[in-house]
């Protein structure tokens, strides 16, 4: 049986206190302080993957790297290397021939290039998948709301980084208008002039609330450790898109804007009866499109290192899309920080979205 796996890491003290329930008790410098010093380890053997088009099975494991996100941003970049390195080398141990970098593993250094070269397997980030169904979400969110592209602005928060760069080429073309925001002037400018012979109205721009503040659709991916998108900021009937992890989207946004609509980026549901034997807040059978594209190639025996570094190329993330068609993956409906959106919730929505846009 063919054999995958996947990097995941707590992203926050919150999920440390909940896998370790001794940790509330003792002071937050010692409970990171061992975090650190602790050996990456197998967390779960997942199993019951099997693609609709060959009905093969295929199996994995994920492999926990015991680094806060925090931690990852702060500690020295080869100490976080070399953490990442014992993970993918414990992931070989098992037999995979694909490993996957789950959250900030696939954010931290290189995106995974220096990764790969001290691996005998391959590397992936996950990100063309992850891409490919923030797009589709995004596109089928917008449809329901019954807003046409053509006539809408599209704003990508964090466009500089892999999945903005790749989402913007291919959702920009799409719109009327479309915002690119950055945290760097010269890097959001750079990705502006990719547009500039398209004849497209491209803005780019570093403030958040300036990009977002007239924005129909809104795929925010940026590597902020905080929440970056706030209630005040956005117009009523946007969609949002929140890929990123730790999230852009504050919680307060759900709870006061009844008028927005607010989704998780690349929530799937996986083909055949899986068992993940692992908690990461989805019902069963659903996981993230980046472990999802490691299953994708594993079932398509596809071993080489699909997405990896900081730029994608847009032509894998329209044919990892097809992959997932061919073996079973599809979109989860939508959700919104863990709850599942009806489409009563969605008609809602619209309806307050239709009467704060006459006031």
């Amino acid at each position: 049986m063919e054999k995958f796996a996947f990097i995941l890491h707590p992203i926050n003290y919150q999920d440390l206190t909940e896998k370790y329930s001794w940790a509330k008790y003792l002071p937050s410098s010692m409970v990171l302080e061992y975090i650190k010093r602790k050996k990456p380890f197998i967390a779960s053997h997942i199993k019951g993957i099997k693609s609709a088009f060959s009905g093969e099975e295929i199996e994995g494991f994920f492999i926990a790297c015991p680094l806060l996100t925090q931690q990852m941003m702060n500690l020295p970049l080869p100490f976080v290397y070399d953490k990442i390195i014992e993970s993918g080398k414990l992931a070989q141990e098992a037999g995979a021939k694909i490993v996957g970098l789950g959250a900030f593993t696939s954010v931290v250094g290189d995106g995974g290039i220096t990764i790969k070269k001290h691996l005998n397997i391959d590397v992936t980030t996950g990100n063309s998948y992850t891409v490919s169904s923030a797009i589709e979400g995004t596109y089928e969110a917008l449809k329901l709301l019954e807003v046409e592209a053509k006539e809408a602005t599209l704003a990508v928060v964090g466009a500089t980084g892999s999945i903005g760069k790749a989402t913007a080429l291919l959702m920009a073309p799409s719109f009327k208008k479309t915002y690119l925001v950055g945290r760097n002037t010269d890097k959001t400018n750079s990705l502006k002039s990719y547009f500039q012979d398209k004849n497209l109205e491209i803005i780019s721009t570093t403030s958040i609330m300036e990009g977002v503040k007239e924005a129909d659709a809104i795929i925010t991916v940026s590597s902020a450790v905080g929440e970056v998108i706030h209630p005040e900021m956005l117009k009523p009937g946007s969609v949002v898109c929140d890929v990123a992890r730790p999230r852009d989207v504050s919680p307060k946004v759900a709870k006061v804007r009844n008028d927005v609509l607010v989704i998780e980026g690349g929530v799937i549901e996986v083909p055949g009866n899986p068992s993940f034997n692992f908690n990461f807040g989805f019902p069963p059978g659903l996981a993230y499109a980046c472990m999802s594209e490691t299953m994708i190639l594993t079932l398509e025996k596809r071993y080489d290192s699909f997405s990896l570094g900081k730029d994608l190329d847009t032509d894998k993330v329209i044919e990892i899309n097809g992959l997932a068609q061919k073996h079973g993956f599809k979109l989860a409906g939508f959700r919104c920080f863990e709850k599942v959106l009806s489409s009563r919730d969605i008609y809602k929505i619209k309806e307050n979205a239709l009467k704060n846009k006459r006031r």
